[in-house]
């Protein structure tokens, strides 16, 4: 496995250093919320990953490719959460800082809401489950137990997106200090959730 396993390392570790939805909601979410709750972001997407490639390694994510009715069902519920959380963060009005109870669990908005919504945008992306359905088996030596070895790459996978994702919520949280005026702070809110709505705009194109 020493083999496959590096050259899925590289393979993901380019897809992880790559912009997108995921990065857009942990760097949002570590300037803007508390940390508890980027973490939750964090732990919630690669939740969402785990889930994808275990799938693709029991050959369960086939059903994506193989009923047209389900990739669809998937592809439309993912569109209309990314279009409902874009709106919210544009109507959202910028929340004073807690720093005495920030990383409480028991404030709304924490570890529990960034995990939910780390979770939900990495599971209704049907994209993710295709590309593993396309980039997993390839890396499964022959003779391997399959279902093993795919968990272990998406383990991978997961590996590199906490690394990463630590080194953009450390970014992230340098900047905090420095965005603490309502207007800068509403200004972020309001380009993430229009980044989020043409998240939603392009999977439902589907492009």
């Amino acid at each position: 496995m020493a083999g496959p396993l590096a050259s899925f390392a590289l393979v993901v570790g380019l897809l992880t250093l790559t912009p997108g939805l995921d990065t857009a909601l942990i760097l949002r979410t570590a300037v803007l919320g508390p940390r508890r709750q980027a973490w939750g972001v964090v732990l919630g997407v690669q939740t969402g990953t785990l889930i994808w490639g275990t799938a693709s390694a029991a050959g369960i994510s086939v059903l994506l490719t193989a009923s047209r009715l389900a990739y669809e069902t998937l592809r439309w519920a993912g569109v209309c959460y990314l279009l409902w959380m874009g709106v919210q963060m544009l109507r959202r009005r910028p929340q004073p800082d807690h720093p005495a109870d920030e990383d409480s669990a028991e404030r709304p908005g924490g570890w529990w809401a960034g995990w939910r919504r780390g979770t939900l945008t990495n599971l209704l992306n049907p994209k993710v489950g295709v590309f593993y359905i396309a980039v997993l088996p390839p890396f499964i030596p022959a003779g391997a137990p399959h279902l093993a070895a795919g968990v272990l790459l998406a383990s991978v996978h997961v590996a590199e997106g906490l690394l990463w994702s630590a080194a953009l919520i450390a970014f992230a949280r340098t900047l905090r200090t420095r965005l603490r005026r309502p207007s800068v702070r509403r200004l972020l809110d309001r380009a993430t959730g229009v980044a989020v709505l043409g998240f939603g705009a392009k999977l439902a194109l589907g492009d």
